[in-house]
């Protein structure tokens, strides 16, 4: 079972990126999906949630410039991100939680990261 994402890259400041994450494997159900970030030195915090029923919520800090959404039928959540700003960077990590086949539980799985750079 694995999370990968992609998207992140170099973008100006005012600018725009989105990240995408897609669980593969041998999945049974995808429930809460999320983005978390961590900037160097400082702790992973969380930056937007939605529920399996794509109830969303976003940190303040970002609220009215990204967005999550998802899509169930290709098991990926996305990060639109808009009027990105000088502290945002940061690598971005996608993060599940997911009842895998033989499993009675949903667990945590994390993505390994997208690195996301705004110039000014």
């Amino acid at each position: 079972v694995r999370l990968v994402e992609s998207g992140g890259g170099l973008v100006q400041a005012g600018g725009s990126l989105r990240l995408s994450c897609a669980a593969s494997g041998s999945i049974t159900s995808i429930g809460r999906m999320a983005w978390y970030r961590q900037a160097p030195g400082k702790q992973r915090e969380l930056v937007a949630i939605i529920t399996s029923t794509n109830s969303a919520n976003h940190a303040d800090s970002v609220k009215g410039r990204f967005t999550i959404s998802r899509n169930n039928a290709n098991r990926t959540v996305y990060l639109q991100m808009t009027s990105l700003k000088p502290e945002d960077p940061a690598v971005y990590y996608c993060n599940a939680q997911m009842l895998t086949k033989g499993t009675m539980a949903y667990l945590t799985y994390w993505g390994q990261g997208t690195k996301v750079t705004v110039s000014s």
